[in-house]
């Protein structure tokens, strides 16, 4: 057996960290909603502060390992990012307090049409009639999922669409941000 070749290698590290990236994001959703639905827990902004608390202290570790440079950003765009960011997580959070884990994840998946509603109002970006089909499709899943998840109510929604609209303010602020970093 040839021994394996550096892109080869950087394709199985992609892999392995998308797949952490997948089964940790299940996991978390899992164990909040299992806090939640089963033990009664309320307390969705603790959640989000464990949540802060945690990313801290990995960003420290990855920070002295090494892995993650400092960059500097202008504090007004960092504030926006702030902002937005918090919004979607303490509105996730709450969405999945409130509505069950299918609504969620169904609310999650508005955020591509949103996020490519923001491209085109703030960037004029015009998608192809296959990517604005695709939209459709997944609005309409969104729809009929909406209308068939009997454990949607009103204020579920509210939090599901704060989280949606600042999740994907947030993503598209993230790309600009990436931009202006040196």
């Amino acid at each position: 057996m040839a021994p394996a070749s550096k892109a080869d290698r950087k394709a199985a590290l992609d892999v392995a960290a998308w797949m952490f990236n997948v089964s940790t994001s299940v996991g978390i959703i899992m164990v909040n909603k299992g806090l939640m639905a089963r033990y009664g827990f309320t307390f969705a902004t603790t959640l989000t502060g464990l949540h802060f608390g945690m990313t801290t202290l990995m960003t420290i570790i990855l920070r002295f390992m090494g892995y993650i440079q400092p960059s500097h950003l202008p504090f007004s765009e960092l504030a926006k990012f702030v902002i937005c960011a918090n919004f979607s997580i303490v509105g996730m959070n709450v969405s999945l307090m409130w509505n069950s884990v299918g609504f969620y994840q169904i609310a999650k998946l508005s955020m591509i049409p949103v996020s490519c509603f923001f491209e085109v109002l703030f960037d004029k970006i015009r998608y192809s009639r296959d990517t604005k089909l695709s939209i459709i499709v997944v609005l309409a899943g969104v729809a009929i999922c909406t209308v068939t998840d009997v454990s949607v109510n009103t204020k579920g929604f509210v939090a599901a669409a704060i989280a949606v609209w600042s999740t994907s303010m947030q993503q598209y602020k993230k790309e600009w941000i990436f931009m202006i970093i040196p």
